[in-house]
């Protein structure tokens, strides 16, 4: 239990303002400023590589001051981050293209997305156990990204 530091009134430690004054307390500022805080690297490194939504995890991270030196997690990020671009790159670019062929098509977008929903997969089994795998052409966007700050 802690006291308000304006007026000396209990205060739990989760609130953020007194209940008697009114003050914000700085306790409670410093908790929630830093939601990463107790988040582990190896876990922010796999949530990069989720499917369809790592890409926000990744901006999370590449945001983040606690990780801003962690190279190896920002080069996660902007992989996760390339990966999520190819994909949108085959559903946008590449499904019209193909729809537009006269004739009958056989789905190519379709392998070419399963193929980024394998490669989402397996980055996800390498982060979780602490490998920095780099994949073609995106692997290496990725190293160029982190180095240049």
């Amino acid at each position: 239990m802690a006291f308000c530091s304006q007026c000396g009134n209990r205060v739990a430690d989760t609130d953020q303002y007194c209940a008697k004054c009114g003050a914000r307390q700085p306790a409670a500022v410093r908790a929630a400023s830093d939601p990463l805080e107790n988040m582990n690297p190896r876990t922010a490194a796999v949530l990069c590589y989720v499917p369809w939504l790592g890409w926000i995890a990744a901006i999370v991270v590449l945001a983040s001051n606690r990780f801003r030196d962690n190279s190896a997690l920002r080069f996660h990020a902007f992989q996760g981050l390339y990966l999520f671009v190819a994909w949108l790159m085959v559903d946008y670019v590449l499904k019209p293209l193909f729809h537009i062929m006269p004739g009958p098509t056989f789905p190519f977008e379709r392998l070419f997305q399963l193929a980024i929903l394998g490669v989402w997969v397996f980055m996800m089994i390498k982060a979780s156990h602490g490998e920095q795998y780099s994949l073609p052409i995106i692997g290496e966007l990725a190293e160029r990204s982190v180095t240049e700050r």
